[in-house]
């Protein structure tokens, strides 16, 4: 379902794309993305333990990156064998020192900054990798990228900057001040540190508000994989706020195709903004911020069903009250990215989950 010609080519040459977080989720498929159409893609992790490291090398064995090797020298470049104009470096975000060599030495044209400390849940226990992480590390990659003149710099946020927001859809014109997790506070933080320096240098920044993505190579942590594992093993699942929850599940390439299309169409800023009716998504600066979804939530308990369906083997429920830091329904209006990118979500739940299955019965994972 990937790596079609989904994505074409952009007007520029081969661009040279320092991607964070490549041995990720995303990371690891928009790697193969831009690199299926002649881009020159530097992968970055610094392949931290808070899921199997195992699986992180999966994927960059997929890229061409033999598990292992020589992989645990901090700024050591390794070579694709299989893919060219890949390379990967594990580093740390926080290693201003080694980033800034590493800025200097390769001279980006675009950055896609995918490198968080990623859950929900784990906030609440260990607070301080999140700021580390996504508070330290993103502001060492702005300053980098505003040294360096880098002509783009794309990043994730997350759904979970909405918080306690009621109204649905979730637009990027509603106002997000009040998350419920430091997690979504560090994501709503990386917006505000990429509009300042937006506005300040001139610096073109694009910030993603991913919601709830699914598909092959996930984490370990996200609740389909956690739901998959379980149901396969006959272990009950825990169906939080007693299944009254609904998500915008959206498939993997989906994510990915508007990725790129977001990476092709630098923001240059909106000449109708007004400071008196301030539009929270756009700015008079080179700053834009967008949702990626699939405009269609799912109800949990009908995701497992097609989940059931898929694997052959009917779920042990066990329902679990609300948690802490948890939404009880997303739900993307995308019109914003349609319109700029002319993006269209393509995959359907089934179609996901089937894909999904498929993979999880032959990668061992």
């Amino acid at each position: 379902m990937e790596g079609e010609a989904l994505f074409g080519f952009c007007e520029d040459m081969t661009q040279k794309i320092l991607i964070t977080g490549a041995a990720g989720f995303i990371g690891f498929h928009l790697a193969k993305a831009l690199l299926e159409r002649g881009e020159e893609v530097l992968g970055l992790d610094n392949l931290n333990d808070y899921y199997s490291v195992a699986l992180k090398w999966g994927r960059l064995a997929q890229l061409g990156i033999a598990p292992g090797a020589h992989g645990w020298e901090e700024g050591r470049l390794l070579e694709s064998a299989t893919l060219p104009g890949f390379r990967f470096v594990k580093m740390d975000l926080v290693n201003r020192e080694g980033m800034q060599r590493l800025f200097e030495t390769e001279r980006f044209d675009k950055v896609v900054n995918l490198a968080a400390q990623a859950g929900v849940r784990y906030s609440l226990e260990n607070p301080m990798a999140y700021i580390d992480s996504n508070i330290i590390g993103f502001a060492n990659v702005l300053e980098l990228c505003r040294q360096h003149a880098v002509r783009h710099l794309v990043y994730a946020s997350s759904s979970s900057v909405y918080g306690l927001n009621a109204k649905m859809p979730f637009s990027v014109g509603d106002n997000v001040d009040h998350p419920i997790s430091l997690y979504a506070a560090s994501k709503k933080s990386n917006e505000l540190m990429a509009h300042s320096y937006s506005h300040l240098f001139g610096l073109p920044t694009t910030g993603l508000r991913f919601f709830t993505v699914y598909g092959p190579w996930g984490r370990p942590d996200m609740a389909y994989m956690l739901f998959a594992a379980a149901i396969r093993e006959g272990r009950p699942i825990q169906v939080f706020n007693e299944g009254q929850m609904s998500r915008d599940f959206t498939y993997i390439s989906d994510i990915v195709e508007a990725c790129v299309r977001v990476l092709d169409h630098v923001p240059t800023g909106n000449p109708h903004w007004d400071p008196l009716h301030p539009d929270p998504g756009s700015s008079p600066a080179p700053w834009k911020i967008y949702n990626i979804g699939n405009n269609q939530p799912v109800r949990l308990l009908d995701f497992i069903e097609v989940l059931e369906e898929a694997l052959g083997i009917p779920a042990r429920k066990e329902l679990m009250p609300m948690q802490p830091g948890d939404v009880a329904a997303t739900w993307a209006d995308v019109s914003d990215l349609m319109q700029a990118v002319d993006y269209q979500p393509k995959v359907d739940i089934r179609t996901g989950i089937r894909t999904f299955v498929s993979w999880l019965q032959q990668s061992g994972y």
